[in-house]
């Protein structure tokens, strides 16, 4: 499943990240760097066990719980109507 931003939001990569605007509402959205990551991979034709898996590779520490993070990361950004497929 390819996902892309909905028509009336933008974004703009930061050096901390990532920043989203929902044009309808207003209201920004801000990502550190391992959401704007996700985001990117996800965009880009990945998949959250894609970015995960690369996720892991760039922090063991964390490989717990990498997989879990990016899909929440989406279904948030899918609750707020920010991406769409």
């Amino acid at each position: 499943m390819t996902f892309t931003l909905a028509p009336h939001v933008s974004s703009v990569r930061t050096p901390g990240g990532m920043v989203l605007l929902n044009a309808r509402t207003g209201r920004y959205w801000q990502m550190n760097d391992t959401g704007a990551f996700v985001l990117e991979h996800l965009l880009a034709g990945g998949t959250t066990a894609s970015a995960a898996d690369e996720l892991r590779s760039r922090h063991p520490s964390a490989a717990h719980r990498v997989a879990a993070d990016a899909v929440a990361l989406l279904e948030s950004l899918q609750s707020a109507k920010l991406v769409t497929w």
